[in-house]
């Protein structure tokens, strides 16, 4: 390992300020906004796809 300058990391804070862990979902009319995908996000597209394909299913009924 070597140092490198430090960085930002956008996540979501709960309300007690807190990191959230885990998926945010915020549903609206027809839509379905992923207000939150933590790390590691981009090694896990296809497990990430699906999740949402299983949120978006009740909205499409």
């Amino acid at each position: 390992l070597h140092p490198g300058p430090s960085g930002v990391r956008a996540q979501a804070l709960s309300e007690d300020g807190n990191l959230v862990d885990d998926f945010v979902f915020d549903r609206g009319e027809g839509v379905l906004h992923v207000r939150n995908a933590p790390s590691p996000a981009a090694t896990s597209s296809l497990q990430i796809g699906s999740m949402i394909v299983d949120e978006l299913e009740p909205m499409m009924e």
